[in-house]
């Protein structure tokens, strides 16, 4: 009796072959569909990005600036409306023809939760730069003088801070919309998000050396900024919490206690003169480039961590 079991040889099946990709399909595509690889796709951004910026500034200083002289007051707010159309402008063009993605993928879906992000990021660096007033009056690093509705007409103090408070909302929309939007989620999809948040988070520091008063601490201070606010993308995958972040940072900073914001002077409802150690208080560049920034950063960082816990039900992850 043959007690042998008949052996069945196993079906396999057999994988369609892949098209072999060409020399420049290599090169320019993407392997995974059928679009221009990660770093084509920033690079065409930032050639749409410098077009629209050079050629608005253009306009506007020949056929605004020079003709109205009245208009030289308000620069600084053309200039950030200049930068608002072009930075918007590039990424939109950018993000729905060269990447094949809505806009809102960017993280800018607007719902009921994009109002609470926003708030919280507000209100989060709203506490931050209260305790770094707090820690500098504490250790006599700056000498309060007075409040600024004492030493100045109230009408013309409030439409000053209702001026920079739109020139901070155009920037914390544009500079995230850029840094944490664009080109972090792009970085990500070429390299990782480690890669990207760094990457991102040094470019963004460096788009500020222009600066007044910029040093070796504010470029370590802003790359330890946009760390915090890349964290507030991660954790939550939306624009709305680091735009959030962003805008209440500054405004605070400046508009109302009155410290330099990256070097700027604005309208401040707090009068004060700094007199503490410059590697603490971040002198003429502001708390960006002090050391009292790093405490604040640990809060900051804390707080992030408690909301998307609580909105996730779970510890937020780089990925």
């Amino acid at each position: 009796m043959n007690n042998e079991i008949p052996q069945t040889e196993a079906i396999v099946e057999e994988k369609p072959l892949q098209p072999k990709r060409t020399f420049f399909q290599t090169i320019f595509t993407s392997p995974e569909e059928p679009r221009l690889r990660a770093g084509w796709r920033l690079l065409i951004q930032v050639i749409l990005l410098a077009t629209l910026l050079f050629g608005l500034q253009y306009i506007v200083d020949y056929y605004l600036l020079q003709n109205i002289p009245a208009a030289q007051q308000y620069s600084l707010l053309f200039s950030e409306i200049i930068m608002l159309v072009a930075i918007t402008g590039s990424i939109y063009v950018a993000r729905t023809l060269v990447d094949q993605r809505s806009f809102a993928s960017l993280g800018l879906k607007m719902n009921t939760r994009a109002w609470i992000d926003l708030g919280v990021g507000i209100g989060i660096t709203a506490l931050m730069m209260s305790i770094i007033f707090l820690v500098e009056w504490a250790f006599g690093w700056l000498y309060f003088q007075d409040f600024a509705w004492n030493l100045q007409p109230p009408k013309t103090l409030a439409i000053n801070t209702l001026i920079f408070l739109g020139v901070f909302l155009i920037v914390g929309w544009q500079e995230e919309l850029l840094s944490r939007g664009y080109w972090l989620q792009n970085l990500e999809d070429g390299l990782s998000i480690y890669w990207a948040v760094g990457i991102s988070s040094a470019l963004f520091a460096i788009a500020h050396l222009a600066n007044p008063n910029f040093s070796i601490g504010s470029l370590v201070g802003l790359i330890a900024s946009g760390l915090l606010l890349a964290y507030g993308y991660t954790s939550t995958r939306s624009l709305w919490l680091p735009i959030g972040l962003h805008i209440g940072w500054n405004f605070f900073e400046g508009c109302v206690f009155g410290f330099p914001v990256s070097g700027l002077n604005t309208s401040r409802l707090i009068v004060h003169t700094l007199k503490g150690p410059i590697l603490w208080t971040g002198g003429a560049f502001g708390p960006e480039a002090g050391l009292i920034l790093l405490p604040a950063l640990a809060i900051g960082t804390f707080f992030i961590w408690v909301y998307s816990t609580k909105n996730t039900g779970e510890a937020p992850k780089m990925a």
